[in-house]
């Protein structure tokens, strides 16, 4: 081999070599390293919890670590203003619950959640239970509201504070059965809880899970679930709708979020495994657990059901009388 022609290979071997290390990430097979799935909330909470089991089947199925991050405050509007300002390239998502959908409740964002934040996939839905304390006289939602229009602000409820999804879920209720009833605000869903535990309040919204054992002891009273099907975790308990109240739903979900210039197919490849996550048994019994019940909504699923939600709840904010805070 001449000299000349050694010399040409040696200077192409570098250029390719080159060229190969100046090639941005994304020209690699997505994904390349760990992706980040932030949560606006507390560790050891519903969506915290919806995060790590979805997580971990992803860092199974993907060939990298799906790791959450909690960063909770401001009503989760700090994790999703993060999400949506991070580089949109897969590895940064958020895994939010209904409130993301109400924007309407706050004075000022950053962040347009329509804009800066586009859908990957929806995760699970947990509908609510409408609980009542035992020395309240009825046993049905027909009872509970012929008592409230008798008796307007005699009755109240209590809820996890002002702006709460415990809160606008009976505030829906409120508005379409007219019952008049005093809301009493607590700091937080674990407040309220024993403030109904106790007698404080004489009704509430909540999450299934979270008054479980009351109900099994009898010291808490099932009238109705929020959501438009009977809930996994009681089954023997009607809808609101079966109840007498038609139309109504307040389901409280669970869904993926990127920054709305994410590549697709980044978008596609998460959407088609947290998919296909959901059919495992082993996630369908965690989440079930929670009071969590997986969906399997994808891209154009959740996208519509997103928006949907953001015009329902703005309307349920105004008619309320919610100032934004």
């Amino acid at each position: 081999m001449n000299n000349n022609l050694v010399t040409r290979l040696l200077i192409g071997g570098v250029l390719t070599a080159g060229i190969a290390a100046s090639m941005p990430a994304t020209a690699q097979p997505y994904p390349a390293r760990p992706v980040r799935l932030v949560v606006g909330f507390t560790a050891g909470g519903a969506t915290d919890i919806a995060a790590r089991v979805i997580a971990q089947k992803l860092s199974e199925t993907i060939g990298q670590q799906v790791v959450v991050e909690n960063r909770p405050g401001a009503g989760s509007t700090l994790a999703a203003e993060a999400v949506a300002r991070s580089a949109p390239d897969g590895y940064t998502l958020l895994l939010a619950n209904v409130t993301v959908a109400m924007p309407s409740l706050f004075a000022r964002l950053s962040y347009d959640v329509r804009k800066d934040l586009t859908a990957v996939s929806l995760v699970g839905y947990g509908p609510l239970a409408l609980v009542a304390h035992p020395s309240l006289p009825v046993t049905s939602v027909r009872e509970l509201t012929a008592l409230a229009r008798r008796k307007p602000g005699m009755l109240n409820y209590g809820s996890a504070g002002v702006g709460s999804f415990t809160h606008l879920a009976m505030a829906l209720f409120v508005s379409m059965t007219n019952a008049q009833m005093v809301h009493v605000p607590y700091k937080g869903s674990s407040q309220a809880s024993v403030g109904i535990i106790t007698g404080e309040v004489q009704l509430m919204f909540s999450s299934p899970a979270a008054v479980m054992a009351q109900l099994r002891d009898g010291k808490l009273r099932p009238l109705a679930v929020s959501g438009t099907t009977r809930s996994a975790v009681l089954p023997g308990v009607p809808t609101l709708i079966e109840a007498g109240v038609a139309g109504y739903d307040a389901t409280s979900w669970y869904g993926m979020l990127a920054p709305s210039a994410t590549p697709r197919p980044a978008l596609t490849r998460l959407s088609e495994e947290s998919v296909k996550a959901l059919t495992a048994a082993d996630v369908k019994e965690r989440l079930l657990t929670q009071g969590i019940e997986p969906a399997k909504g994808g891209i154009e699923e959740f996208s519509g059901y997103l928006g949907a939600e953001i015009i329902k709840w703005a309307k349920v904010i105004k008619a309320a009388g919610i100032p934004p805070q």
